[in-house]
Formats: structure tokens, sequence, C-alpha cells
């Protein structure tokens, strides 16, 4: 019975302290994510509405930022763009400013959701940051042009097909910096912890690593299901004046979120 007790209390002094290091965690070392996040990925005729939020967070931490009101959101069908900025509607995420709209599909396609936010001055890092973010949903069936650049000033291009995956696939992507792949890139990788149920074995593990190759390609396995995040981070080669009025270094971050189902049960 004692030696019951010594487990359950250290079970718990474990992960306590699992949690008080996630959030102990200063804000610079958590990688930031531009987040586009829809409540589907894939659209059938019984669901034809996806609702979406845009906003700019730890994912994995469950720490907002404020997001200004994006200079440019639209959605792709088939290289034909379509103005969305009109339709963002203030809300929360995370505590913080975000936006969120509703879009209702009338056709067969793979559309391409992409935000080019507002520059977000970030001064723990001393440095602007501007993340180009987008996601991808399959409407109806069809299976074609999911792997298309959309005009981004940075992006990743997926190699594997972003819907009708299973938790255990290996994502593949190839990151674009001005339309041309960028060889030995940081790609930081999140998962959306929603409601912050899962707590990390140690800060590594809240933001993992990848980075590409010498063709701008990267491999990451994703172990869980949800929405996991990728971020390819490049240096603008432009500056932006600071609060002081000084010139500032400005990240470019190219972020992609896609979805992984659980494995279906046997029957």
């Amino acid at each position: 019975m004692h030696c019951q007790e010594e487990k359950k209390t250290f079970g718990l002094v474990s992960t306590l302290a699992l949690a008080f290091l996630v959030v102990a965690m200063p804000v610079s070392a958590l990688a930031h994510f531009g987040m586009l996040i829809p409540d589907r990925n894939i659209v059938t005729q019984d669901h034809r509405t996806a609702s979406m939020t845009l906003s700019f967070s730890h994912p994995f931490a469950g720490m907002g930022m404020d997001m200004a009101k994006p200079a440019k959101f639209f959605v792709d069908l088939n290289g034909r763009k379509t103005d969305l900025v009109s339709t963002l509607q203030p809300t929360t995420v995370m505590g913080h400013k975000a936006w969120k709209t509703d879009y209702r599909f009338r056709r067969p396609g793979v559309y391409i959701f992409g935000v080019e936010p507002q520059p977000y001055w970030e001064p723990a890092e001393d440095t602007y940051i501007i993340h180009y973010t987008k996601t991808e949903i399959a409407a109806f069936g069809a299976d074609e042009g999911w792997d298309r650049p959309i005009g981004l000033k940075t992006e990743i291009i997926p190699l594997l097909r972003p819907f009708g995956n299973y938790a255990g696939n290996s994502f593949v992507g190839k990151v674009l910096l001005d339309g041309r792949p960028v060889p030995g890139a940081h790609v930081e990788v999140e998962f959306y912890n929603r409601g912050q149920k899962l707590t990390a074995p140690s800060e590594y593990h809240v933001t993992q690593v990848v980075k590409t190759d010498s063709q701008g390609i990267f491999v990451f396995t994703c172990p869980a299901p949800g929405w996991w995040g990728f971020a390819a981070l490049s240096e603008a080669d432009y500056k932006l004046k600071g609060p002081d009025g000084k010139d500032k270094d400005v990240e470019l971050g190219a972020i992609l979120w896609t979805y992984l189902d659980r494995w279906p049960a046997a029957k």
C-alpha cells in the first residue's frame, strides 16, 4: 500500500514538473506559428461549409499573440484567387485577438487558403515576423492540384497529398522562397495541442526541427492524429523600421497546416 502511494506521488510530481517545464520556458524560446485551422479539411455533400480561424500562436504550449487583420487572405482554386479579407470577423484564440470566417464550397476542387499577415513586432527577438500561412481543403472527391504553388513570398509545397492521411504517415514538403527551392532551411514542426492535454517530456520535444536537403525537400513522420504545422524559416533581404526607428531584421515563415486522422478501428 505504501509503495502504491509513493508511485502515485511520484507520478503527480513528475507530471507537474513536466508541465512546469513547458510553462516556464521563455516565450522567445517557443516557436511562432501563423495558424489557419479549419474545422474540416475534407468537404462532402453532407458538410459543404468549413469554419476556420486565423491566429498567431505557440500551438503546443497554447500561448497566443494578438493578430492584426491580415494584409491578404484568399482562396486559390485551380490558379484563380478569390479575396476573402472582407469575410473575416474578429474572434479570440488562446485568449488573444484572432479572426474567423465560414466558407461554403459549391463545386469539386482542391481549395488552397493562403494568408499574408501584417508584420508582427517581436521585442524579445528584436525582429519582425511575417508568416505566410496556408492550408488545403479537398471538396467533393477532387484530387488534383494540391501540389501547386499559389504565389506566396515563401511557401511549402506538399509532396504528400495533404488530406486523407493517417497518423504515422511521413509528410514530405518542398520549401520555396521567391519561387525557388531553399536548401538547408530549418523547418520547425509543432502539434496543435488543443486544450493542453499533452505534456512534452522536455522543451526540445515542444518544437521538432528538420532541415531541407539540397533541393529544398524535407520529410517528417507525424506520430499522432490532429493538426500538424510546418514552419520553414528564412531571413528577408530587406529591413523594416522598428519602434525605436532603427532598421530591424525580418523573419519570413512558410507555414503549412495539415490534418492526420486516426487509423480506423477494426470491426
